[in-house]
């Protein structure tokens, strides 16, 4: 197996049900399932496997063969990935391959967005013969990302595919997938790996993620292993010690220590922002609600005395509107109006919570 294709090892069992279907590989796959648990992984394997001209026993791309060495170099003329261009700077492996990638006018931001214009372009290489044999992929990912008029655009090439022709959709969101794209797909779905399959994959990593990083991550590997790289541990412990002190400590204090934070070079070196912090302060409120109503602690075991404390002057109520109310400002925490207030809002949404009356 070629180092290029490598997969984890919680995916090889999806691997080998995806080879024995041989020829009757469908021709639009949608692989499905959290943030972090190797989706795209699969993706490029399957892709490079389809595009090689000699796979090896294991099913996997040899990594030698011309098709691969296009690949690999980033220059395979049959290989098209659609990203947003907001993406396309962190694309994994051979960032840029085939790319079909809207470039923003000047002085504008890149688009979240899979635009249309990217769909254009797909059509327009697909309605030419492939440059190495009849075999041809397209990798499109997240699938999301794509509004109506775009996703309208790539049903027509779903309805109508060219010859030899593999759409592969990556999705971590697919009830935001127009139903009529999700139908002309076969869907794979991809939950939170064994602790069995995780554990070898953690020891060969040494300590490159924390049980508190994975936890932190729901048990999705790779989503802990991004999180250690940019060195989140010492990031988590600020936050669990200080998010502990409410409601004793002053929220409108706390909210102004943490607009410096997130203006540290710590925080900017580590990419830790609004988003990533009213995501973790979810979190901790959803293993308070869990707590209340009788469930266990998901997202910060090693606080889970903390929380019990906190759970038993919560009511159920107050922690489970709190947890709705941090999904509406996460929604938000993109393009905060005034980042302060954001803060103190939440944090005195939270200080509510823990105060107010216990039902």
């Amino acid at each position: 197996m070629s180092a290029s294709t490598r997969l984890h090892p919680w995916l090889e069992a999806t691997w080998r049900r995806l080879l024995d279907l041989g020829e009757r590989l469908p021709h639009a796959l949608l692989f499905v399932g959290p943030p972090g648990v190797g989706k795209r992984d699969l993706a490029e394997a399957l892709a490079a496997r389809l595009l090689c001209d000699a796979p090896g026993a294991d099913g996997h791309a040899c990594g030698a063969c011309p098709a691969c060495q296009w690949r690999l170099s980033g220059n395979h003329p049959d290989l098209l990935r659609v990203v947003p261009a907001a993406d396309a700077a962190a694309a994994e492996s051979g960032e840029g391959e085939g790319a079909a990638s809207a470039e923003p006018a000047a002085g504008k931001a890149k688009s979240a967005q899979i635009v249309i214009e990217q769909v254009r372009a797909v059509q327009e290489a697909l309605s030419v013969t492939g440059h190495h044999g009849s075999r041809r992929v397209v990798i499109l990912d997240p699938a999301e990302a794509m509004n109506v008029f775009t996703a309208n655009a790539l049903l027509k090439l779903l309805e109508e595919p060219p010859a030899g022709c593999v759409f592969l959709l990556v999705s971590s969101a697919p009830r935001r997938l127009l139903p009529t794209i999700r139908s002309r797909c076969q869907q794979w779905s991809f939950g939170r790996p064994a602790d069995a399959e995780v554990a070898p994959w953690l020891a060969a990593h040494g300590n490159a993620a924390t049980p508190g990083l994975l936890a932190l991550s729901g048990g999705l590997p790779l989503a802990a292993q991004r999180l250690a790289e940019q060195g989140a541990d010492g990031l988590l412990a600020r936050f669990t010690r200080e998010i502990a002190q409410l409601p004793e400590a002053d929220p409108l204090r706390l909210a102004g220590q943490w607009e410096s934070w997130l203006k540290s070079k710590e925080a900017l070196a580590a990419g830790f922002g609004m988003v990533q912090l009213v995501d973790w302060m979810q979190r901790w409120v959803a293993d308070l609600a869990a707590l209340r109503l009788g469930g266990r602690v998901r997202f910060f075991p090693a606080q889970h005395e903390v929380l019990s404390a906190l759970a038993a002057r919560c009511g159920v109520a107050a922690a489970c509107n709190c947890y709705n109310e941090f999904a509406q400002i996460r929604r938000v925490a993109q393009h905060p109006l005034n980042a302060r207030l954001m803060l103190e809002d939440m944090l005195m949404r939270y200080a509510r919570a823990l105060t107010g009356p216990r039902p």
